[in-house]
């Protein structure tokens, strides 16, 4: 018998499953940056292995290695450490835990990609045998107070826009691909600087690093384990935190709170908040930050016509939806001073 490896269930079936379960689970994330002969039947093995122990979440695989954020069941957690010791390119490879709990995924997504960071650059422009020197949460934050230093951070700007490292200069762009040529541009004239990398977890800092050396920038540093270990040594070794605000993070928690300083406004008011939703109208879903009150007066959509067009009979909501006119195209609801 073929065995499936892709979910069939509905939203609202996943849903009601994750409520019924009778325990915890913890959501991590690891990488690696492996040659894969056959992505495609890593991924297999892989849906495989990680369905029958009941894990969730989205994995990336390609030609160039793996990327992972995952739920696992509390009771599976240490055999699935060991197992992952098993794994050929994997083995010793660090698990990043998350800060906190709650519902990340729904289910279990295992995709080929032609790259498992998709800056889309030329082969010859980066070597992954060369990346930044890795610095520990400690060092990082001994490196932020150097002279001659300049810290980049490498996520996407609705991430930057909750939290993120003082002093740090962000790049403006709307896509990844654009990422990286622009914070080539930004370190014109300061080579010789030290550059400090940060990301969520890492795994976009490593490919950065190999391009900006191969492309002249001398002294590149990252922030080994992301932000999500430096908010855990933070905790457990009481030092500063130079992050301020919240983590982002892609699951259904969409972000984890670092510190409680709340550096963002309501994309519709204006009002402090640093709370990212997805728009309720099914014809919408973009991401936007909303304060409690908007989100009471709006039930959760990001503008009046979406509040409308969520209230209507889902008959009518499905025809609106076959309007190519009436489909909001956007990733990400700007606030009025970007």
């Amino acid at each position: 018998m073929v065995k499936r490896l892709y979910n069939k269930k509905s939203k609202d079936e996943l849903v009601k499953n994750l409520g019924s379960e009778d325990f915890e689970r913890i959501t991590c994330s690891f990488y690696n940056y492996i040659p894969i002969d056959s992505p495609d039947e890593y991924r297999d093995y892989f849906y495989s292995y990680l369905n029958s122990l009941t894990i969730l979440g989205r994995i990336y695989i390609a030609s160039e290695g793996i990327n992972a954020q995952i739920s696992v069941p509390v009771h599976n957690w240490k055999k699935f450490k060991d197992d992952i010791n098993d794994i050929e390119g994997l083995k010793n490879i660090p698990i990043k835990k998350s800060l906190s709990g709650g519902v990340s995924f729904y289910k279990l997504v295992v995709k080929v990609k032609k790259e498992i960071v998709a800056y889309g650059l030329n082969r010859n422009s980066y070597d992954m045998k060369k990346v930044g020197k890795y610095l520990n949460p400690k060092e990082f934050n001994k490196a932020l107070e150097e002279n001659n230093t300049t810290v980049i951070d490498m996520r996407n700007f609705y991430e930057t826009e909750v939290g993120r490292f003082k002093n740090a200069e962000i790049p403006q762009v709307e896509k990844s691909k654009d990422l990286l040529p622009e914070v080539r541009r930004m370190l014109e004239g300061r080579e010789d600087h030290q550059v400090l990398l940060y990301c969520t977890g890492g795994i976009r800092c490593e490919k950065a690093s190999s391009f900006l050396i191969g492309s002249g920038v001398s002294n590149v540093k990252q922030l080994h384990g992301g932000i999500m270990q430096y908010a855990h040594e933070i905790r457990e070794k009481g030092f500063e935190s130079k992050f301020i605000g919240k983590n982002f993070m892609f699951d259904a928690r969409l972000g984890e709170r670092i510190t409680n300083d709340i550096i963002a406004n309501c994309h519709i008011c204006e009002r402090p908040s640093d709370t990212h939703r997805d728009c309720s109208n099914d014809a919408c879903h973009i991401l936007f930050i909303q304060c409690k009150e908007c989100e009471k007066e709006l039930n959760g959509c990001c503008s009046e016509d979406c509040e409308h067009v969520a209230s209507l009979p889902l008959s009518e909501q499905k025809k609106l939806r076959k309007d190519p006119n009436r489909l909001i195209k956007r990733r990400y609801f700007r606030s009025p001073k970007n």
